[in-house]
């Protein structure tokens, strides 16, 4: 659909986490900011999908939709750069032995002695490109950064005004590696432990009821896994998606439950079910293409690896704009209830 008016049309988005992965939604946001018909007013990301986000936020801060393109492509590329242990091959990662010998010491380790001296190359990564003071004031999107607090499981859903490269770092906490960040005295973990991704700070805290869902953890897998490795491999994605999944499941029962009433809905409906009848969902998926790449590829760090999943991702933005460009401001292209309920 076509901007009317000259306005595009408002999205809202959802941005899973996944490790290396994520390069799949740069490649997708990168699609979606060189179309240029859509506008982005809220945007939740867990760990990766923060990382997105807070690039997506500080590139239309500081240089509008190219200067976002640009923040994205300098996010990734420093990453790469920055990794201790590089990934070799484009399309199918092999994991440097060094690494899988420390992954193998975290069931024996804490991250404090594996790294006592707390090197953290994506810490230094946040500091050198955001500014989260003028994030904090000036961010042109409201941010919805998800961490899981360590001591409750509850999420924790970081605002705009509490951005800091602590913030980054809690929702991406991989508590086997990476050591606990405490935030005024709060511990947190990885936000895919609570919330991959957080779905109703979108759908009660935003104006628009378009919601564009990029995930990254297949929502039905081709086959069962059977090495053990694999095995809990499958079982850390199943528990990172199980919140979003019963979020979702939520959404689908409450909109059946609205669609119930008798009365028009003008006169039967509260403001949060005029809001759950409002709401329109979209989704960028990648079952085929994700599903297939070997399990312990979320780890494998190297560019090459990273501007592949980028290259699939605007591949199948491009797909899902030919397809379904039309339906954002209008209706929903996804069934929540055959796909969640």
């Amino acid at each position: 659909m076509h901007p009317r008016h000259g306005h595009p049309t408002a999205l809202n988005l959802a941005l899973q986490g996944g490790g290396a992965h994520g390069a799949f939604t740069w490649g997708v946001l990168d699609a979606l900011l060189e179309d240029g018909q859509f506008d982005f007013e809220g945007i939740s990301g867990t760990s990766a999908g923060a990382m997105n986000a807070l690039c997506l936020g500080h590139g239309l801060m500081t240089g509008g939709r190219d200067g976002a393109r640009e923040t994205l492509a300098r996010f990734w590329t420093s990453v790469a750069g920055g990794a201790p242990f590089a990934a070799s091959g484009e399309t199918n990662p092999k994991i440097p032995a060094a690494m899988k010998l420390m992954l193998q010491w975290t069931d024996y380790l804490s991250p404090e002695q594996l790294n006592p001296l707390d090197l953290n190359p994506l810490r230094d990564i946040l500091g050198a490109q955001f500014d989260f003071e003028r994030l904090r004031h000036d961010c042109p999107l409201k941010l919805f950064i998800a961490a899981t607090h360590a001591n409750s499981g509850q999420v924790r859903i970081f605002h705009n005004h509490e951005l800091s490269v602590d913030a980054l770092l809690a929702s991406a906490c991989l508590p086997t590696i990476h050591r606990t960040i405490v935030i005024d005295g709060e511990p947190y973990w990885d936000g895919g432990y609570s919330a991959n991704p957080a779905v109703f700070p979108l759908a009660y805290q935003c104006h628009s009821p378009d919601i564009l869902l990029v995930l990254l953890t297949p929502l039905r897998y081709a086959a069962t896994p059977a090495s053990a490795a694999d095995i809990r491999h499958r079982l850390l994605e199943l528990s990172f998606n199980s919140t979003f999944l019963r979020e979702m499941r939520m959404f689908a029962h409450l909109r059946e439950q609205v669609g119930k009433r008798w009365l028009p809905k003008w006169l039967a409906s509260g403001r949060l079910e005029r809001r759950i009848d409002q709401l329109r969902f979209h989704a960028i998926t990648a079952d085929a293409f994700l599903g297939d790449l070997p399990s312990d590829s979320k780890l494998a760090v190297s560019l090459p690896f990273f501007e592949h999943l980028r290259d699939n991702g605007r591949e199948h933005a491009r797909q899902w704009l030919a397809t379904h460009r039309a339906a954002v401001g209008r209706r929903a292209s996804i069934d929540l209830d055959k796909v969640f309920y």
